[in-house]
């Protein structure tokens, strides 16, 4: 049971980082913070992401790219490209490692207002800091694995941010609803999402890819926007109207 605490945890922690900071503040600009409060997020990354950590500024423009040509062949995460989740998963990591080390050239117009912090992505996107994740997260199943079955979320930690954007980002555009007619494939997941911080609402945000809130239909629920509500609240960001 305490394996199974520790594991929800770090699936909600990691995502909230990844739905709100990387997502909607890097990619799209959702809100506004100081540059004290973004080191903090990126402290706040590394500890949640840990093994998988992932600039926030490559995410950026890994995930502009995505919504300038969805389902298309420059896409960097599309199951149209790659059908099996497993290896879209494995193409959207090389399509990330090339732009995290420049050997795909993007545009300057995908580079507005991104999130840099180099001398701490050198750090925490390290080898040897991947490895000590790995190390850490080793100790914690063997202290608290009480059952052979609990191993096999072990994978799943350790890459903890990639399946989440895998699943996201293969299920959005296989299989869902729609709330809008587009021109690509992008599908709502789940109707009330308490799962993935509003990221299921995939159709909505294609269609208003800058709108706070994922959210469209009375019945939908976009976790995220509440936790930038609280955020606000709390002046810790500013939401753009």
């Amino acid at each position: 049971m305490a394996l199974l605490i520790f594991f929800t945890i770090h699936w909600y922690t990691s995502l909230f980082f990844q739905s709100v900071f990387h997502h909607r503040y890097a990619a799209h600009n959702m809100f506004t913070m100081s540059k004290g409060w973004e080191r903090l997020f990126f402290f706040g990354c590394f500890i949640t992401q840990g093994s998988s950590y992932i600039s926030a500024y490559t995410y950026g423009l890994m995930h502009r790219l995505h919504h300038a040509y969805t389902d298309k062949p420059e896409d960097p995460h599309s199951p149209h490209n790659e059908p099996n989740p497993f290896m879209m998963m494995w193409l959207t990591r090389t399509s990330y490692f090339n732009i995290y080390i420049g050997k795909r050239v993007v545009e300057e117009k995908y580079k507005k207002n991104l999130p840099d912090w180099q001398a701490f992505d050198k750090i925490a996107h390290s080898g040897i800091a991947r490895l000590c994740w790995v190390a850490i997260y080793f100790a914690i199943y063997m202290s608290l694995a009480t059952e052979w079955w609990y191993w096999l979320l072990f994978p799943v930690t350790i890459a903890m941010g990639s399946f989440q954007g895998m699943i996201v980002n293969w299920w959005a555009h296989k299989f869902g609803y729609e709330n809008f007619e587009m021109t690509n494939t992008s599908k709502n997941i789940l109707p009330v999402d308490l799962v993935f911080w509003g990221e299921a609402y995939h159709n909505n945000h294609h269609k208003h890819p800058h709108k706070p809130n994922n959210a469209s239909k009375w019945f939908e629920w976009d976790m995220g926007f509440q936790a930038m509500k609280a955020l606000q609240f709390m002046r810790v960001i500013k939401i753009r109207s």
